[in-house]
């Protein structure tokens, strides 16, 4: 989808100076045992969300708010807002709030816009590194204070060379467990915990695979133009769309993206 790439540019630069003020809040809370609440169903696998999920979302509605009032607001904490512009913006104020809640710095704000449901342009940032991405038809670039740098990946090879992540290996279970078992005996290496920056590495060239399921629109809609600009393949297991989440699959090329679609393939739905 063909968008002005001055106004492109424009709002790249209003999200990224939006996230990284919104992040400072996040590191209030950060490694200063934030009280949790589970929003999971009696039973279920922990949901977690803290002050800081709400405050992060709240700081970034209100940025968009007061710059864009006809657009839509959508996220994991708080109601959607559908606006009267073809432009959304999707939130998702901690990815990772496991691992945030644990002290770890595997986490990142995460915010998408949308032009008439097409995700357009994605970012990442990790506060407490200082690191961002961002990714759109405009290209892929990583930021660190004043270090900026146009992001690639990296030419994968064959399943035998691949470095493969995902969050957590019990994300699956039945069909897609033994799916993704297949895929994992064939790689050289499988790292766990991740969340959103495993997907930053790949768009990096740091890594060559991501398989996750169970993700909701929030989890990815950002990932989506960054993994794409930076010459990867992003889809469901199916080959198709994921930007409403469910299972996704994350290549740094379209051979590897073929050769793991078919060691999914029993498991997609």
């Amino acid at each position: 989808m063909w968008l002005d790439p001055a106004a492109l540019g424009e709002l790249e630069r209003f999200a990224r100076t939006l996230i990284e003020d919104a992040g400072q809040l996040a590191l209030d809370h950060f490694r200063r045992q934030p009280e949790v609440t589970d929003k999971s169903p009696a039973g279920a696998a922990l949901d977690p969300v803290t002050a800081a999920d709400r405050a992060v979302e709240a700081r970034i509605r209100e940025g968009i708010r007061a710059r864009y009032p006809d657009h839509g607001l959508f996220g994991e904490e708080a109601e959607d807002e559908p606006g009267s512009s073809d432009f959304a913006w999707m939130i998702d104020p901690i990815d990772g709030t496991r691992g945030f809640m644990s002290g770890f710095v595997h986490w990142g704000v995460l915010l998408a816009l949308r032009h008439r449901s097409e995700p357009v342009l994605g970012l990442v940032h990790q506060p407490y590194t200082g690191e961002t991405w961002s990714g759109a038809a405009l290209g892929a670039h990583f930021y660190r204070g004043a270090e900026v740098a146009p992001m690639r990946t990296r030419d994968c090879g064959t399943l035998g060379a691949v470095v493969l992540a995902t969050t957590d290996p019990y994300l699956f279970e039945g069909a897609e467990a033994a799916a993704f078992e297949s895929l994992r005996q064939q790689v050289r290496l499988t790292r766990y915990g991740a969340d959103c920056y495993a997907y930053c590495m790949l768009a990096m060239g740091q890594l060559d695979l991501v398989v996750e399921s169970g993700l909701k629109p929030w989890d990815v809609q950002a990932l989506i133009p960054i993994i794409t600009a930076a010459g990867g393949v992003i889809s469901n297991w199916r080959g198709g769309d994921c930007r409403d989440g469910g299972q996704v699959l994350a290549a740094g090329d379209a051979v590897l993206h073929r050769a793991a679609l078919a060691r999914l393939a029993e498991a997609a739905n």
